[in-house]
């Protein structure tokens, strides 16, 4: 049995003394004061310097609940806060981390056998907590799942949302349960085998139960701008302790719940013209000292690839970054849909080659929908340091109704998109009930009250108007409702109506990917290369050590094409690939170089 404990510099922290120090950084306060839930008592705290204050209490322990007073009265959370009971706007509780005793000595999963699966824990299982989620783990393990990435859990308002509105975020949100609970989760994936990684959000913080502007102004900035407002202060004045917040949140998942890494959220929008970028600074800090591999990823529209170098084949900042470009190549082949970024995909097969052999298909060229150059070259870098997928939450969520790929495409596109990338030395990351052709959708939804709601109503339904088939009111009418629970619910996975075909399907590609694919990648150091054969067919071929390649021939279209008779083995073939190949078929063999 062992403990895990990250000292914070903020928060609620028991000392050996058997005493409790409550430490808050307040600069736009010059006195604040700590009241106790249980007898409504309040005692002021200690003002020191550069903005920090301070109490200690003996009667104050685990299980305690507080809020901080400010100097016109009001009542804030915690914004250290390890739990919230009551939601964003209750009291906080403290919480004693080394009260749960962990018992497994987890040693990590090197990257190279990573596949992912992204989950939210509200519509995961039908209960939508934690210790439901532990339930489903066999399920994952059997699959060939070695890694789970879930949806933000840090404390958000209401009792549903996708995650991305929080603003406590050292809280796990209690409508999934308690920090033990997300604990034994993480401990239950790991004696599968199971990694755990979760997504964070340090670009913005939610709209509803956001109290630091109120008394630390300096943690925001009106001189840079984001989609969510001014942001977060990470150059200005008072910059310091605000890195201190969000790097040490960081430190806090990795150490306090033993997780093995996790997804930076649109870091695009993460301004710093500081000397040293907090990208850069949190990374090396992650890395400092862990007893075991760290996989550190990013979503970045920007397309930056000296975020992924390597010194030799460890990363020396990020393991690797969501690859939005393959993800759109592939679903303009399999829907021909060419409305908004897809336009920029659609037809354009040299784009499809790029993103399968070297990750961005946008490397520095312009992209008529940003009305900008995007990206740059990124060949040089190894596969693994792109995550590849078909689905995830954003990609079927922004969607007016929420529907899955598998509901618009042909079952052979589905098919043939699932040997194309689950087998693809990138990192393939499945959306939950994908693997299975699950048919309910993800919409957007949130739990908002009064003019908030109705603005995120409004405001979810102008966004599609601006789309052909929502000109008309009466159709955008029909978009749910983002703050109905039955929007939520009809998210909810349902584990009664499973394909087992398509279960098979993914479970047979993803034994062959352990068995063929992953021995192969230490050896795959840089991007392939890639001949195109006609409308979204190519080749790609990756060279293993001296001596040998790696082969993907595919067709992505409803045309026959014939292909280079392959001279190696075989392993894998999908759709008709001899003697010549048909329409979705996909045929990855080993050969000589």
């Amino acid at each position: 049995m062992s403990t895990r404990q990250h000292r914070l510099p903020a928060g609620a922290a028991l000392l050996q003394d058997g005493s409790t120090e409550f430490r808050l950084w307040a600069p736009g306060c010059r006195q604040v004061s700590l009241r106790l839930e249980a007898d409504g008592s309040t005692q002021p705290m200690q003002a020191l310097a550069e903005g920090w204050h301070t109490l200690r209490l003996r009667a104050a322990g685990a299980g305690t609940l507080y809020r901080f007073v400010l100097p016109d009265g009001m009542q804030v959370p915690d914004p250290a806060s390890r739990f919230q009971p009551h939601d964003v706007h209750g009291p906080s509780e403290v919480i004693d981390p080394a009260a749960y005793e962990w018992s497994l000595d987890w040693n990590g999963r090197p990257w190279d056998e990573i596949v992912l699966y992204e989950l939210h824990v509200g519509t995961f299982t039908p209960q939508g907590s934690f210790l439901a989620a532990i339930g489903k783990l066999d399920h994952l393990a059997a699959l060939g799942v070695t890694g789970i990435e879930l949806m933000p859990v840090w404390d958000f308002p209401g009792q549903r949302n996708w995650g991305y509105d929080g603003v406590l975020p050292y809280a796990p949100d209690s409508s999934y349960g308690r920090p033990e609970d997300f604990k034994a989760l993480v401990e239950a994936a790991h004696a599968r085998g199971i990694a755990v990684l979760l997504d964070v959000v340090y670009n913005h913080f939610g709209p509803d139960g956001n109290y630091l502007p109120v008394y630390a102004p300096k943690f925001f900035t009106e001189r840079h701008h984001t989609p969510w407002g001014a942001a977060v202060n990470y150059d200005g004045e008072g910059s310091r302790a605000v890195r201190e917040f969000v790097i040490h949140n960081a430190l806090y998942w990795l150490e306090e719940y033993d997780l093995d890494g996790l997804r930076l959220d649109a870091v695009h929008a993460i301004i710093d013209d500081g000397p040293r970028h907090l990208l850069d600074e949190l990374s090396e800090r992650a890395r400092a000292g862990a007893r075991r591999p760290v996989h550190l990823l990013l979503e970045n529209e920007d397309n930056e690839p000296k975020r992924l170098t390597r010194r030799g084949r460890e990363p020396v900042h990020y393991t690797a970054q969501w690859n939005d470009d393959v993800h759109h190549v592939l679903h303009v082949a399999a829907t021909g849909e060419k409305t908004g970024y897809y336009a920029d995909y659609a037809g354009n097969t040299g784009l499809l080659a790029k993103a399968l052999a070297e990750g961005f298909a946008y490397q520095g060229q312009m992209m008529p929908y940003r009305g900008a150059p995007r990206g740059a070259p990124a060949a040089s870098l190894p596969p693994g340091a792109f995550v590849a997928f078909i689905q995830n939450h954003d990609q079927v969520g922004n969607r007016a109704f929420g529907d899955r790929l598998g509901t618009i495409a042909s079952p052979a596109a589905m098919r043939a998109l699932a040997a194309t990338y689950l087998l693809l030395p990138q990192t393939p990351m499945i959306f939950m009930g994908e693997e299975w052709g699950a048919r309910q959708p993800f919409p957007f939804f949130c739990d908002f009250e009064g003019d908030l709601a109705d603005a995120v109503r409004r405001g979810r339904r102008e966004e599609f108007s601006r789309f052909p088939e929502f000109q008309d009111p009466e159709q955008r009418d029909r978009i749910p409702d983002p703050l109905a629970e039955s929007t939520f619910t009809s998210a909810k996975l349902d584990w009664n109506e499973i394909n087992q075909d398509h279960l098979a399907l993914y479970r047979d590609l993803l034994a062959v990917r352990r068995r063929e694919i992953v021995p192969l990648l230490p050896h795959i150091v840089r991007g392939g290369s890639a001949i195109e054969f006609g409308a979204g067919a190519v080749q790609v071929r990756w060279q293993i050590g001296l001596d040998n390649v790696l082969a993907l021939s595919v067709i992505l279209s409803d045309t026959t094409i014939e292909f280079p008779t392959p001279t190696g083995r075989t392993i894998w073939s999908e759709g008709e690939t001899d003697p010549g190949m048909g329409p979705w078929s996909v045929r990855w063999s080993l050969e000589a170089a």
